[in-house]
């Protein structure tokens, strides 16, 4: 049969990136306490094309994730990139996954177990000189007004935000561990179940343990500069968001660390 993706392109113009976006597929990934775990990810795959081709095969890229699909773990997403980049005699080849990763975790008083949502995303780009992975999370927190507690006679406003960590991946880690990092940093973390003891110990601790986004950010960079010791990250970025229960706007900081590959992936 004629194929037509592979026959010349008069118009000399290359493409920097062609493939598939928001593929929705079954996924199974590293799960610390119970060794792999189901979920679903959304997934966008793209390799450059050369002037001279005139299109790209996109039922190669869904074919080859489907090989990878049951186990998507952090080593095996570069490998998957590279056999992409190469089965489609590309230069360089790009990849984005990201997928709702769940917890269980106990409320800390009285044990009661429940189910908390995390947002994680692979993000890579391979070519013949590098090979550049990042790992990203979005943690669910509460934090309470430092400026309130100490300017009201009773009481503090406290809300719910988001703490958002991206890691230039050197070697292997959890994403839980990842995630308890930036719990500890904020005035306290998210449960799905909570009775009125644990209620109690999560509000007063809050009140004992006051942020503001910039001290989020702040603690959760220093935990980062030395998360992994035997290789320790060469980048990572952190930011935070408050969604404020006394004001109508949001509350927000970020910084990074370290150099960030020049080609690296957007």
């Amino acid at each position: 049969m004629r194929d037509i993706q592979n026959e010349r392109d008069m118009r000399d113009v290359p493409l920097q990136k062609v493939g598939v976006r928001s593929l929705e597929y079954p996924v199974q990934v590293l799960d610390k306490t119970h060794r792999v775990q189901r979920t679903t990810a959304t997934v966008d795959l793209f390799v450059n094309l050369p002037e001279r081709f005139k299109g790209t095969h996109m039922s190669r890229f869904v074919e080859l994730f489907h090989q990878y699909h049951t186990d998507v773990s952090l080593n095996r997403f570069l490998s998957m990139l590279e056999e992409l980049r190469v089965r489609l005699s590309a230069q360089r080849a790009y990849g984005t996954m990201t997928f709702p990763y769940f917890i269980e975790k106990k409320s800390p008083v009285t044990n009661s177990p429940g189910m908390v949502r995390y947002t994680c995303t692979y993000e890579g780009q391979v070519d013949d000189s590098a090979h550049d992975f990042f790992v990203s999370v979005a943690v669910p927190v509460t934090t309470l007004c430092p400026c309130s507690k100490a300017i009201s006679d009773y009481g503090a406003h406290n809300q719910r935000g988001v703490v958002r960590v991206k890691v230039l991946y050197s070697s292997f880690f959890w994403i839980e561990d990842l995630i308890a990092v930036i719990e500890r940093a904020a005035s306290g973390s998210l449960y799905a179940v909570l009775k009125r003891p644990d209620e109690k110990m999560v509000t007063e601790h809050a009140y004992d343990n006051p942020r503001f986004v910039e001290d989020v950010v702040r603690e959760v960079y220093v935990a980062l500069r030395s998360f992994a010791i035997e290789k320790p990250f060469l980048w990572f970025s952190v930011e935070a968001e408050n969604f404020e229960s006394i004001h109508c706007h949001n509350a927000y900081a970020y910084t990074e660390y370290g150099a960030k590959p020049a080609a690296s992936p957007r």
